[in-house]
């Protein structure tokens, strides 16, 4: 067993329908039917376990991070009746892939929250892990155990794919069926009245990202310079490039692609080449 199936997933709370006012229902339908689509992809892929790389969680300078506590768990602010997710980890194979990471070259810390002993603590879910895992696994009885990563936007795209080989290794060396989710919005600056204001590198980030995946070449993110990620401000190269580090040789699939307010939401699909999935 190893890994068995990843995605790209957007993070905007408009991807669930229960987050939204009446006026924004019919807002990212695609988005929502994306999600949908990834829900169904991943029950029938069986994991054990859910990895969701998140830029929205803790932030160490100039290293990933790996959240070690027992449990993870959080909510939607503002949504009544509240939206909310409460999951277990596996402080188990959390350890391994920092010793993976470790092994590998790459600068990577232990993360955890409240009880000085991580078997006995609770780390809070950010919104870039509960709402993919709203679709994925998070409702499931039982739920999927979720283990949260951090990237280090400090540090090079090569050290992400690098951390993205090493959560693939961990994986197959531990034999647990684990998926693996690219928490992932992208340009933020799409819209003039949000909250990034507009730049025209919005638009042309999406576009190179919404191509590399359709065409299945995501190796194609390190060509993107940086100052076009600033300009954008994109909220996804990162992630993306430890799925490309996880799934190499894999078979990806764009689904939806919509930028319906000021940034841009994306669904992919990934599954190993000589799955029937």
């Amino acid at each position: 067993m190893s890994l068995v199936f990843a995605a790209i997933a957007p993070h905007g709370g408009i991807a669930i329908a229960e987050a939204c006012e009446a006026e924004e229902r019919d807002v990212a339908l695609k988005t929502r039917a994306g999600m949908e689509e990834l829900g169904r992809r991943f029950a029938a892929a069986k994991p054990d376990i859910a990895i969701v790389a998140t830029p929205h969680n803790v932030h160490i300078a100039n290293a990933f991070g790996v959240v070690v506590a027992s449990r993870v768990k959080g909510r939607l602010n503002g949504v009544v009746p509240p939206l909310e997710l409460d999951l277990p980890s596996d402080t188990h194979l959390a350890w391994r892939l920092l010793e993976s990471m470790g092994g590998a070259g790459l600068t990577a810390a232990a993360v955890s929250f409240g009880s000085n002993d991580p078997d006995t603590a609770v780390a809070p879910m950010d919104w870039g892990v509960l709402i993919p895992l709203w679709f994925m696994g998070g409702r499931a009885e039982p739920p999927i155990p979720a283990i949260i990563v951090t990237p280090a936007r400090e540090v090079s795209g090569s050290d992400h794919v690098t951390a993205g080989a090493a959560i693939a290794a961990t994986a197959e060396a531990t034999g647990r069926r684990v998926a693996f989710i690219a928490s992932a919005d992208h340009g933020h600056a799409h819209d003039k009245d949000g909250p990034y204001g507009y730049h025209p590198a919005a638009a042309e980030y999406d576009a190179k990202v919404t191509a590399l995946v359709r065409d299945n070449r995501l190796e194609g993110l390190l060509e993107i310079p940086r100052e076009m990620i600033e300009d954008a401000k994109a909220d996804s190269w990162w992630q993306m490039l430890i799925l490309h580090g996880a799934t190499r040789g894999w078979r990806g699939e764009l689904i939806s692609y919509e930028a319906p307010t000021y940034f841009g939401m994306l669904t992919a699909a990934y599954t190993p080449r000589q799955s029937g999935l």
